[in-house]
């Protein structure tokens, strides 16, 4: 029993695996085909209102999105790190892949994608944009 712990607590990610060094210096330096290649190779970390159940890869939990009261427009946010994620977001985070990112611009309707958009270097793109960056 104790190995069965031992083993789930090393799959378990640290707080400082939920960050994507690449991206963080893209954005630092607002460099777009670094921010692409970034995307394109790495992971981003999405909050989530309700984190996946941990005895289940498959389940990766429910995305976070914004919808505008005012235009109903949907906008997906995107962390470099889980500290750049603002306090009144929920609490959960997810760290995704630009599979998992490609998937899921292509089935929801997102109109705008923000990266630390609380800083400490934000950036905003379309859907459209984000998808040719990781297609390229």
């Amino acid at each position: 029993m104790a190995a069965k712990k031992a083993k789930s607590a090393k799959q378990k990610p640290a707080p400082e695996d939920f960050r994507s060094d690449a991206l963080a210096l893209a954005l630092e330096k607002q460099d777009v085909a670094a921010v692409a290649l970034a995307l394109r190779n790495g992971t981003t970390v999405v909050p989530l209102v309700k984190p996946g159940a941990r005895d289940n890869p498959l389940d990766t939990g429910e995305v976070w999105t914004y919808r505008d009261p005012s235009s109903g427009d949907l906008a997906l946010l995107l962390f470099s790190d889980a500290k750049n994620k603002p306090e009144n977001l929920p609490p959960g985070v997810g760290i995704f892949s630009a599979q998992w990112l490609r998937k899921f611009l292509g089935t929801h309707p997102i109109t705008t994608v923000f990266l630390d958009i609380a800083g400490p270097h934000p950036m905003q793109a379309s859907p459209q944009e984000i998808l040719k960056a990781l297609e390229a």
